[in-house]
């Protein structure tokens, strides 16, 4: 009788640590890692434009993030500790074994912003605010406003080749760009930017995908590539340069 018990008891401590083993994980589903990834903006990266636009003072406007995800690559877009979700690792099968975090993207897509102005030949200014008040741009030639509409990457494993695993990463970066002369309301000149990069690039060396190997080794390395080429593209568009050169600036 006393083993019978001995039994049961030890049986049900074994259901109890199941059970609380289970409200730990969230249901029985396995915690997927997470990894902080660096953006930043790669300055002189994007050649062809340095110092072709009048020297005007912009001031450009805290982005505003109303991005659009993937309805792939992992469902769960919800920032983590204040982080926004930047991207997923993605295994053979399909399956998301890792998320990926940055810091705040307002600041970084601003001062990439200000940056490649300046590199363009204009006087950049950062605001801390992210709408356009004409009072606050007094003296200020033009105002950048922007939304983020997709900043996301994915790293993919692939059919592993001679040389091992194949890893590939395609980033996707999209801005709406709304450029004021104040004190109008009415844009100055406005675009939707995208910019997308692959790594390794898609037939970069004549060879098949199983045998192209990555430049970068952080997937937050080949977002920053779309980055730099998407806040760049504000400044590559011709139709805005010529606007700028044949606009007479008065205060």
């Amino acid at each position: 009788m006393r083993s019978s018990i001995a039994l049961r008891t030890a049986i049900a401590a074994a259901t109890l640590f199941l059970a609380a083993g289970c409200a730990t994980s969230g249901g029985g589903e396995p915690t997927v890692p997470t990894s902080i990834q660096t953006i930043e903006y790669y300055p002189y990266q994007v050649k062809g434009y340095q110092s072709t636009f009048p020297r005007r003072t912009v001031l450009v406007l805290l982005p505003s993030d109303e991005r659009e995800f993937p309805s792939s690559n992992g469902s769960d877009h919800a920032p983590l500790d204040g982080r926004p979700a930047i991207g997923v690792v993605v295994n053979q099968e399909g399956d998301v074994v890792q998320r990926l975090y940055s810091n705040q993207l307002g600041p970084t897509i601003q001062k990439a912003i200000a940056g490649a102005a300046q590199e363009a030949g204009m006087t950049a200014e950062i605001a801390d605010y992210a709408d356009y008040t004409p009072d606050k741009a007094k003296n200020i030639d033009y105002v950048i406003a922007t939304i983020i509409k997709r900043c996301w990457v994915s790293k993919r494993r692939g059919a592993d080749n001679r040389d091992g695993e194949a890893w590939t990463t395609a980033a996707d970066f999209s801005l709406d760009v709304l450029v004021f002369k104040p004190p109008y309301k009415i844009p100055f000149w406005q675009d939707a930017l995208q910019s997308a990069y692959n790594d390794p690039p898609v037939g970069s060396f004549g060879l098949g995908p199983e045998d192209e190997t990555g430049i970068y080794d952080e997937p937050g390395e080949v977002l920053s590539v779309a980055l730099t080429r998407g806040v760049a593209s504000i400044f590559e568009r011709q139709d805005f340069r010529t606007l700028v050169k044949q606009d007479e600036v008065r205060h």
